[in-house]
Formats: structure tokens, C-alpha cells, sequence
């Protein structure tokens, strides 16, 4: 499958394949997410680390278009790295990241550290979830298994995400990028309203990592929360084959169509 992007340097060709479902013009949510954890990836960091957290916020809507990269290190330290990267489209700040890297460094735990298994059915025992629900070209490279819930429907949902084409063209999807593909999602997986007569976008998406997930399938265990002024917020455990390793939630923009 072609790849979403296409990067050479700091130079950074989209695909078409990165459009949402509010505008073809307009990128998905996921695509600049994992392109931001691809790119603070590469900065070197002084012993092993793994990310522990990434935020990003949606400055603009981010165009089906040419972009560039920028990062830099904000803090390093012996345990920690933190990082900023941003991607600009003609120049405009478009989305704007802080990504906290911590080092690796094994610890024997106690039993009472262990974090509660999943109890949801596996990928491969949930309902196949067609992607054809939505108008979104990034969605057509997506495989979804429904746990709980349908993917837009009322109430909160549990829903498996797969990646399926490739990010970054030449490079391997790491296991933050899987999760931050899959946690743009979270409005969607607990849709509170109906799709049709309202628009929920996310301004922003926050992901923290209790461990580095394993596995093609990331679990959304998601819900979301409408107040009466126009926002809102989606949220979801975030698991694996293993169990829960994470959390992430979107500050929502709700408008009435």
C-alpha cells in the first residue's frame, strides 16, 4: 500500500491517503500524530529511552499538502528527554508537539504494581468492524474489531485498531506510532452525538504510556463526556495482547451541523 508520507529531510510529501472525514483536503487526525512520534523518535537521546508521553495540539487544520519538520530538545537529562517538533505548511505552524521520552531501565515489581487484565474479547473474537462507515481515505487503510459498541454509535465503546499502510514511506511503524494512529480515534470509538447533526473534532491529543504496547491490534476502551458550552472530552484505556498499557484523551470542539 502506498505510504501516507514521504519524507527527505525535513521535507515531508502527503499522500492523499491522510484525509479525514470532515474535509478531503484536510488531513485525519492520526497521520500528523504519528508522524510527530516518527520524528521525535529520531532525536537521539543519551542511554535508551522509550516515549512516556506525547501531546499535540491541532494549531490549524493540517492540509492534504507539502509539509516541513522542525524539533528540537527542550530538556535532557540522565532519566528524561523532553522534545518539542512541529509541522508547518507554507510556513504556518500547524501542529505543535511536546513529546517526554524516560529511560529504560528494568525493575522487578511487586504484585500489587501489576495493572488489571483486559476482560473484552481479543481482535480475533470481536466483531469485524467494516471500514466503509466513514468518508475518510485514511480509514480505508485501517482494519477495526468491535469489542463493545459500534464505531459512531451512541455511548462508550471498545473498539481494536490495526494500522494497516504504511506511515512513513521506508521507515517501520514503532509501537507509539500504532497507538497514536489508533488514539486519534477516541471521539469516534464513544461518540456521544449523532454524526449527522454534529461535528466533534479534537483540538488536541494527549497519549501516556505506562509501557511500550506489543502487537499489530491497539485496544480503544473509550468514552466521552459532552458539556453544555461546546467542548467536551474523549477518553480511552489503551491496551494490548498484554493488557492496558496507556491512556488518551481529546479535548473536543462541538459545533451543531
Amino acid at each position: 500500500m502506498e505510504a501516507i508520507f514521504r519524507v527527505d529531510g525535513n521535507d515531508v510529501v502527503t499522500s492523499p491517503f491522510a484525509a479525514g472525514p470532515w474535509d478531503p483536503s484536510m488531513q485525519h487526525g492520526s497521520p500528523p500524530a504519528a508522524l510527530v512520534v516518527w520524528a521525535a523518535e529520531r532525536i537521539a537521546t543519551p542511554v535508551p529511552m522509550r516515549i512516556a508521553r506525547a501531546t499535540v495540539d491541532l494549531m490549524r487544520p493540517v492540509p492534504v499538502a507539502p509539509l516541513r519538520i522542525e524539533s528540537e530538545v527542550l530538556r535532557e537529562g540522565r532519566k528524561i528527554q523532553l522534545c518539542a517538533v512541529r509541522l508547518l505548511a507554507e510556513g504556518v505552524v500547524v501542529v505543535a508537539a511536546t513529546v517526554l521520552k524516560i529511560k529504560v531501565q528494568a525493575q522487578e515489581l511487586p504484585a500489587e504494581a501489576a495493572i488489571e487484565p483486559i476482560e473484552l474479547s481479543g481482535p480475533d473474537r470481536s466483531r469485524v468492524e467494516p471500514a466503509d462507515f466513514s468518508s475518510s481515505p485514511f480509514v480505508s487503510g485501517m482494519s477495526l474489531r468491535a469489542a463493545r459498541g459500534r464505531f459512531g454509535s451512541p455511548g462508550p465503546g471498545a473498539i481494536w485498531y490495526r494500522v494497516d499502510r504504511p506511515i512513513v514511506e521506508g521507515a517501520a511503524l514503532s509501537q507509539a506510532m500504532r497507538a497514536m494512529a489508533a488514539a486519534d480515534f477516541c471521539n469516534g470509538t464513544s461518540a456521544v452525538l449523532d454524526f449527522r447533526e454534529w461535528t466533534f473534532l479534537n483540538a488536541d491529543l494527549t497519549v501516556n504510556f505506562a509501557r511500550e504496547p506489543v502487537g499489530d491490534w491497539i485496544l480503544l476502551d473509550a468514552e466521552s463526556w459532552i458539556g453544555p458550552d461546546g467542548a467536551g472530552l474523549a477518553m480511552a484505556r489503551l491496551g494490548d495482547e498484554r493488557g492496558y498499557f496507556g491512556r488518551a484523551i481529546q479535548s473536543l470542539v462541538i459545533d451543531k451541523r
